[in-house]
Order: C-alpha cells, then sequence, then structure tokens
C-alpha cells in the first residue's frame, strides 16, 4: 500500500458503499448450519401483549422485569400460606375413627400421616402450565347441573329409569300367589303360563318385555340382494371337506384359511404287466402361521386329485411345533435323513428367515421370522423337506433339559426385565 493510498483512507469521507459487509460463514457439511435463535422484534415495555418471556437474558436485569408463571404464582401463594395446610384430626373426628378401625389400623393410619411433610402435601398441588391448560380449577370428573348438559335417553312408554330386578323374596312371594291361585285339576299349560308372565324386575312392564336396545335389527331374510354373502349349510359343502371336518375337528373357515404350498411335484411310472401307468406326485405343506404344520404326499393318475389328496393328508398331519418367542427356534438342531443333512440354527430378532427355497417356505407356514439353516451333502427336495420337519419336530426344550438333570427352571428375563422382551 502506498502514500497516497494510505492518505486517502484517513481522510476520506465515510460513504454507504464502504461499509464492511459482514463476513459470510462457510460450512462444508452436508447437514445444515445452526443458526443462534433470533430474538422479538417488538418492544417488550411497549407491546400490547405485555413483557414478554426473553430466551436470553442479561445478568443485569433486575428481578421485577422478569415475567412470572403461573405455577410460580402458585407456589409463591402456597408459601405465604394461601393453601392451609391440613388440620389436625379433633377429639370428635379421633372417636368417629376409632369406631371405624381397629386399634391396628388406626395406628397404621397416623404412622403413615405423621411420615408425609405437611410441606409436600402442600406443595404437590402445582397447576399446569401447558397450552391446553384450562383458566380454572374444576373437577371434571363429575357432572354439573347447570354447565354440563348430559345426554339422556328420551323417555318413552318402554323406558322406565327406576327399572331394577326383583329380590329373592319377591320372585318366592310371586310363586305362592301363583300356587294359591292354582286350579284344584292343574295343568302343564298353566306352568307354561306362569312361566311367560312372571316378570323378573319391577317398574314398567313395557320396559322388561320391549326393552330400549342400540342395536341395529336383524338383517330380513328371503331378499336375494341379500344372499349373497350368506354362508354355505352343510348341504352346500364337499363330502370330502366334511369328512376332513369330522377328522381333524377344524371348520371350514379354519381350513381355508391355512397356508398351503405345492413344494414338490414330478411325473412317476408305475411298471405292471399291462404296461407303464403314469402318475403325478405332489408333496405338500399345510400350516396356520401360528405354530402348527404338516406335510402330506399325494399320487394319482388325475393332476387335481393327486394335489387334493395330499392337501388333505398335510392337514391331518397337522402338528404343533415349538417357538421360541414365536419367532425362532429353541436351539440349534442337526438331522440326517437319507442321505440329507440339515441343520437349523436359532437368530436373534431381525434376522430373517435366510435359508433355501423349501425350508423357507416351512418356516413361514409355521410363523418363524428368524431363522438359519444349511443343507450338506445330497439335496433331494422330498429328503430335504422330510428332514426338516424331522428338526423341527425333534428340538429340545429347556424344560425337557431342566427335568432331565434335575434342576428347576427360571427364567431370568422376568427377573431382570420384568418379563418385557
Amino acid at each position: 500500500m502506498n502514500a497516497s493510498g494510505s492518505l486517502r483512507c484517513v481522510f476520506a469521507k465515510p460513504t454507504t458503499s464502504a461499509r464492511s459487509c459482514p463476513k459470510r460463514d462457510l460450512h462444508f457439511h452436508i447437514t445444515r448450519s445452526v443458526r443462534p435463535h433470533r430474538g422479538p422484534k417488538y418492544n417488550p415495555a411497549t407491546s400490547l401483549l405485555g413483557p414478554a418471556i426473553l430466551r436470553h437474558e442479561t445478568p443485569d436485569q433486575t428481578s421485577a422485569n422478569k415475567p412470572v408463571h403461573r405455577h410460580e404464582k402458585a407456589s409463591a401463594k402456597r408459601k405465604k400460606g394461601g393453601r392451609q395446610a391440613s388440620k389436625p384430626y379433633t377429639e370428635e373426628e379421633t372417636a368417629r375413627l376409632k369406631q371405624i378401625y381397629n386399634p391396628e389400623q388406626f395406628a397404621a393410619l397416623q404412622a403413615g400421616e405423621e411420615a408425609v411433610s405437611q410441606e409436600d402435601i402442600s406443595e404437590q398441588g402445582v397447576l399446569r402450565s401447558d397450552p391446553w391448560a384450562f383458566d380454572y380449577i374444576e373437577d371434571f370428573s363429575k357432572i354439573h347441573p347447570v354447565i354440563d348438559h348430559p345426554v339422556r335417553v328420551p323417555e318413552g312408554q318402554n323406558y322406565d329409569p327406576k327399572l331394577r330386578f326383583k329380590t329373592e323374596e319377591e320372585i318366592d312371594e310371586d310363586l305362592a300367589n301363583w300356587v294359591d291361585e292354582l286350579p284344584d285339576d292343574p295343568t302343564r299349560l298353566d306352568y307354561i303360563k306362569f312361566q311367560d308372565n312372571l316378570r323378573l324386575t319391577v317398574g314398567k312392564e313395557e320396559a322388561e318385555r320391549n326393552p330400549r336396545t342400540a342395536l341395529a335389527p336383524e338383517i330380513p331374510k328371503g331378499i336375494p340382494a341379500l344372499q349373497r354373502g350368506r354362508s354355505k349349510t352343510d348341504d352346500d359343502i364337499d363330502p370330502a371337506y366334511k369328512r376332513l371336518m369330522k377328522q381333524t375337528g377344524f371348520s371350514l373357515q379354519q381350513i381355508r384359511r391355512f397356508r398351503v404350498k405345492n413344494l414338490v411335484a414330478h411325473r412317476v411310472v408305475n411298471q405292471t404287466r399291462l404296461g407303464k401307468i403314469q402318475s403325478i406326485y405332489y408333496l405338500t405343506i399345510a400350516g396356520n402361521g401360528r405354530g402348527l404344520l404338516g406335510i402330506g404326499e399325494g399320487k394319482s393318475t388325475e393332476p387335481e386329485d393327486g394335489r387334493r389328496q395330499a392337501l388333505f393328508n398335510a392337514i391331518r398331519s397337522l402338528q404343533p411345533v415349538p417357538r421360541y418367542e414365536d419367532r425362532t427356534i429353541y436351539g440349534d438342531v442337526r438331522v440326517k435323513f437319507g442321505a440329507v443333512e440339515v441343520e437349523l440354527m436359532t437368530r436373534p430378532p431381525g434376522f430373517g428367515i435366510r435359508t433355501q427355497q423349501y425350508i423357507f417356505e416351512m418356516a413361514r407356514a409355521v410363523g418363524m421370522q428368524d431363522l438359519a439353516a444349511r443343507v450338506t451333502r445330497s439335496r433331494n427336495p422330498m429328503n430335504v423337506i422330510k428332514a426338516t420337519y424331522q428338526a423341527l419336530m425333534s428340538q429340545r426344550l429347556p424344560e425337557e433339559i431342566a427335568k432331565g438333570l434335575g434342576r428347576k427352571l427360571v427364567d431370568v428375563r422376568k427377573v431382570y426385565y420384568n418379563g418385557q422382551v
């Protein structure tokens, strides 16, 4: 910088263009920079809303200019004696309490009241300071007869607000009056009339015979437009499903809700003296997604018959599968079926089902979410499915292990985590 430039800077008159621009902060980060909170633009002293609560107060502010919240006023009022502490019992109240409670209970009441400080009792009633707080104190558990307008049932011929059930003495009295009024040769018709005319309540008869109800009337029968979604009768159900329902005890709706999957289907040939007879073989699994799993095999010359035969056999062979926390198995299991070796491994929550396709479908059918598997040696589909089914059924439960060791089983989760796992 030369001398002329320095003199020009010293003796030059300041202009608006010569003002120093604020330095811009450059943040090379993907997140936005957090800027400090800007204060209010209005003057708290001249604002129509009164003094506001400033976020950043300087140390030289006096306590007289600071705003006071409602709960601070309430606490100050309690400290000054605005809320009186509970008074001790009088002699009359003490005598009345001794009549209600025995000496041990009365001594326990006195010890409990002495253990709690009166200052704590007076300071517990803090008023709400949230934006949804009411400007007045009210007990909302009671209905005010003037302010609140309760919705009442309109009184009609079949409504009686004083309706009540009869006592046993009143029913015995009605029975005795009926016996006195019986003719010399009573019949069964007289007893049926007594049962039909016997009232169990005291009040208007219309309120008992035809009471008011909020239920909608029943759907009328015989209208063709309303018969679309009607349930099937026994005559409409297939005889094969009827026989399956009797064998398993499941209803038709439960059978239709089962998760069914055909995993294996191929053609087989049986050589006889009359020639080769071709058939279709099916291997099907069925499960309800809540711990039941079954596998079934079917073979027939017609594909539909073989598929139905495998389905029915799978439903008949449904067995409960032990599940840990309804999501995985209790421990690692290793099973050898024929030339197939299957190893099922338990996994933590959120792991998912990471197995091959056949074991994956079986895990979904039984309702498991976390499972891992390894298949070694042969990978024949039929043997893999049967080995997996055998592995799921051969789990060692903790109760069985404890019983074999002669020990007692205790779930530590209920002790340390209160069962919330």
